[in-house]
């Protein structure tokens, strides 16, 4: 399924959040061409070599896509960006706060020359504010967000993972062009599109925020455990494997006891009665349950916690993730080239029916000539530009 053939996208991008969100595009049919300096291109090319010798940042988010090589701060670079730009659909960019605007590339001027194209401008704070000209990353953005200090344990913050902000920027974005989209479908006028990092992170934030509402206290860090829900987090078999353990609601609580724990009398005792007992007495509980754990293998375990029905899941490890049964079955992976050859690539979520689109992850500047060739410009024009290090 690809909706999106025929819409053209300029991405002046870095790094994750506009690259990741370019990318869902891209995977929807777009033709996203991503513009990279010449010579060094997206400094995420460069962060690790994990795979194959490719950095596996960029390889996540750069599938389906065209590279252009191009200084846009040379008049002539400039001039042929512009270019580009009218005959675009959607103009996106995360550069460092004022950088595209400095450069006249500015979403007022760029929608008064062209009032149906679509800018998006991803941020780490969004403009207006005090902290519009503030660089952000990720982990920068988690700290401010609030998120770190429900992360992690008693004892010390944790990040995410994962790019958690990037990745929330970016799918707003994306969802926010898609709206756009639509909207100018029928109204033939494009937008400006302003995504936050900090905004995006807040919202889904939403949970913690309003449990600490009006002044109440935070959640509590609790490692990978939840943090008002118990019992509700990983446990240790007698063979060493974790499996996470969720009971949601009283009903699965006494199933639990009489099925897993073997202990039915626990279900209406005054400390576990309520899933608020459970989590005032949580030390207890989880000391009771991490012995009966310990006298199950793992598949024992999930035997009897499948049996109940109590929802769990065993705490793979990504090694493991990459031959996961239910993404086999479901043919969730396939290839896609890059420079470096065929790699692994997971199917975008949501779309059933006919092969993904799954093309290359494209190598520096590529596409400098087939692009700047689909301007006009004859190879010799290039070759100059080359010469020059404008391309």
């Amino acid at each position: 399924m690809q909706p999106l053939r025929g819409v053209t996208v300029v991405s002046l991008e870095q790094a994750i959040a506009a690259p990741y969100a370019s990318r869902q595009l891209a995977d929807l049919g777009a033709r996203v061409i991503k513009v990279e300096r010449p010579g060094t291109g997206d400094f995420a090319r460069a962060y690790d070599t994990r795979v194959r010798g490719l950095s596996s940042h960029f390889v996540w988010v750069n599938r389906n896509k065209e590279s252009l090589t191009l200084d846009f701060k040379d008049p002539r670079g400039l001039e042929l960006l512009r270019r580009l730009i009218a005959d675009a659909d959607v103009f996106l960019q995360n550069l460092a706060p004022g950088a595209a605007a400095r450069a006249g590339l500015g979403a007022g001027e760029l929608r008064a020359a062209h009032p149906g194209l679509i800018v998006c401008d991803i941020s780490g704070y969004g403009a207006p504010g005090p902290y519009a000209d503030r660089k952000a990353y990720d982990l920068l953005v988690q700290s401010e967000s609030g998120l770190l200090s429900v992360t992690g344990t008693p004892r010390e913050v944790a990040k995410a993972g994962i790019p958690v902000s990037d990745i929330a920027a970016g799918m707003y974005a994306y969802s926010s062009v898609l709206a756009a989209l639509l909207e100018r479908g029928r109204t033939g006028r494009g937008a400006h599109l302003d995504v936050s990092m900090l905004e995006a992170t807040v919202e889904w934030l939403g949970f913690p925020l309003y449990y600490s509402f009006d002044g109440a206290g935070p959640p509590p860090r609790a490692g990978a455990a939840h943090a008002t829900i118990c019992p509700y987090g990983p446990f240790t078999a007698g063979d060493g494997t974790i499996v996470m353990t969720a009971v949601q609601n009283e009903r699965e609580w006494r199933g639990f006891c009489a099925g897993f724990l073997r202990r039915p009398e626990l279900a209406g005792h005054p400390h576990y009665a309520t899933n608020a007992d459970r989590d005032a007495h949580r030390e207890e509980l989880d000391g009771l349950i991490a012995a009966r754990f310990a006298e199950l293998t793992g598949a024992e375990a999930i035997a009897l916690l499948d049996a109940v029905p109590v929802a769990n899941a065993r705490v793979n490890t990504l090694a493991e993730v990459w031959d996961h049964p239910q993404l086999a079955a479901r043919g969730r992976l396939h290839e896609v080239p890059t420079p470096a050859g065929p790699v692994p690539a997971l199917a975008p979520p949501g779309p059933t029916g006919g092969a993904p689109r799954m093309e290359a992850v494209p190598a520096l500047g590529e596409h400098t000539r087939a692009v700047l060739g689909g301007l006009g410009l004859s190879e010799e024009e290039i070759d100059v530009l080359a010469a020059d290090g404008v391309v």
